[in-house]
This record gives structure tokens, C-alpha cells and sequence, in this order.
């Protein structure tokens, strides 16, 4: 069967930070939210967060947007958090899963959920964190659970049954969603849906490829061989045939 983006039931979140692309995707009603970091957010050259997400906000009024912490202690962490969360009812607070010394952040993950601040808990990379953090999310508020299924098929593992087992372990925590963080190629999309994920983060070059979807191969075939030579031509490459020795050449002085 051909692959066709109507079969997908898995929500797409615009993944970055360039405000001029993300106008662009807010248009289009295929892109359920938005999710941003601190390492996307200095890629983008942002120097002001607050000034930053508020600008987003005008741009994604109604739908999901994610901002991360960035402190490195928990109390910090559950301030900035609080913070965060006022700046909007669309607004999930990204925390990651540990400290960079490795503390989990169970602690604030449980405080915060709690006092009904919805996370996107991230940076998860095991079956046992997802665990923790679905045990340490408060039932009944909101929250995503992001593992980073690139990062783990980057260490040679696939990913696909670990986002699989991951899924059936929120089948009882309908409030919770999982989410499939840094996809590698387009193809991610469909694995993701097929192991149950409700979300799947895209970044703009990867949500350009939607409209490959289930293209024929035949034709992208003939497609790729015009632009190799478009660009070759418009390189104004040239290769002077007289420099080449001919095989039939070669066989001649041979005789």
C-alpha cells in the first residue's frame, strides 16, 4: 500500500526557533504545535527568551508551544518553570528528565504537575525514565513525554520497538502524550505512528518533505535526474572531452 499522509493519526509539532519560519508553519493546519530549546533558540541568534516567547505566542495563540527551563539546580528549575507557564494557557514547560549532574527531576516534575502546570518532560533516552516520569507526572494534569528516538537510533539501536514499549506503558494515562523527539528523515513519521506515539516533532526542512508523501518513484526518479542536471548546468561545469582518452583509442595504439 502507498504510503498517504491521511492514514497518519500522529499529531506534527513544528520543532525550532526562526519566528519567520514558524509564521510560515502556523499557517498551515497540518502543524498541531510548536516546540523550541535553548540550543535551537542560540542557533536562531536569541538573545531575549521572555521577549522571544512572547513573540511566539503571537504568532501560535492556539496551539501547544513548548518552552525549557534552563537552570541546572531544582529549585531554579521549578522557578523558571512557574514563570514560563504564566505567559500563556497554550504553554507547556520543557524540564528535562536530570540535572546535567544527573539528579532526576522527579522531585519538581511531581511539584509542578501537581499545581497544574503542564511539562513536556524531555531528553529521555530509557524505558526506565519514561517509567519515572510517567510515575512522577500528577494524574490528571497534561504532559508529554519527548524521547529522543534520533538520538537513540544515532547509538546504532532502533528505536522503533523502544518507542513501542514506551507507548504501552501511558495506555492507562490518557492525559499523558508521547512524543518522538528529533526524527532523522521523513520515514520517522510513520514509525513513530505505527508504535503509538501521539506526537512527533518536525523540523521545518523535514516538514518541507510532507508533500513527497507517497509521490511515484518513477516520476522522483526523472525528478532527481533534472535537477542534477539543472544545477550541473547552471554550475556551467564543463569537461573537455578532448583531455579523455577513448578506450578505442587505447585498444588502437595497442595493436
Amino acid at each position: 500500500m502507498e504510503p498517504h499522509f491521511n492514514q497518519l493519526t500522529i499529531k506534527l509539532f513544528g520543532d525550532g526557533a526562526d519566528l519567520a519560519s514558524i509564521e510560515r508553519l502556523a499557517a498551515d493546519p497540518r502543524i498541531k504545535g510548536f516546540t523550541t530549546n535553548p540550543t535551537l533558540m542560540r542557533a536562531a541568534g536569541v538573545t531575549d527568551y521572555r521577549s522571544f516567547a512572547h513573540d511566539l505566542l503571537d504568532l501560535v495563540p492556539d496551539r501547544p508551544v513548548s518552552f525549557e527551563v534552563f537552570a541546572d539546580d531544582l529549585a531554579t528549575m521549578a522557578d523558571q518553570a512557574r514563570e514560563i507557564a504564566s505567559w500563556g494557557q497554550n504553554i507547556y514547560v520543557k524540564v528535562p528528565v536530570s540535572t546535567t549532574e544527573g539528579e532526576f527531576c522527579g522531585p519538581i516534575i511531581a511539584a509542578l504537575s501537581s499545581e497544574g502546570v503542564k511539562l513536556n518532560v524531555t531528553a529521555i533516552m530509557t524505558i526506565d525514565q519514561v517509567v519515572d516520569v510517567r510515575d512522577a507526572l500528577a494524574n490528571g494534569t497534561p504532559g508529554i513525554i519527548s524521547v529522543f528516538a534520533g538520538r537513540i537510533a544515532d547509538t546504532g539501536r532502533d528505536p522503533v520497538p523502544h518507542m513501542a514499549n514506551a507507548a504501552s506503558l501511558l495506555r492507562d494515562r490518557p492525559e499523558l502524550e508521547l512524543l518522538w523527539a528529533s526524527p532523522r528523515e521523513l520515514l520517522n513519521v510513520f514509525h513513530a505512528d505505527a508504535t503509538g506515539c501521539h506526537i512527533i516533532t518536525l523540523t521545518a526542512e523535514l516538514i518541507r518533505k510532507l508533500s513527497v508523501i507517497g509521490h511515484d518513484l518513477d516520476v522522483y526518479s526523472r525528478e532527481t535526474v533534472t535537477m542534477f542536471r539543472k544545477d550541473a548546468l547552471a554550475s556551467k561545469f564543463e569537461i573537455p572531452l578532448a583531455a579523455i582518452e577513448r578506450p578505442r583509442q587505447r585498444a588502437a595504439r595497442a595493436v
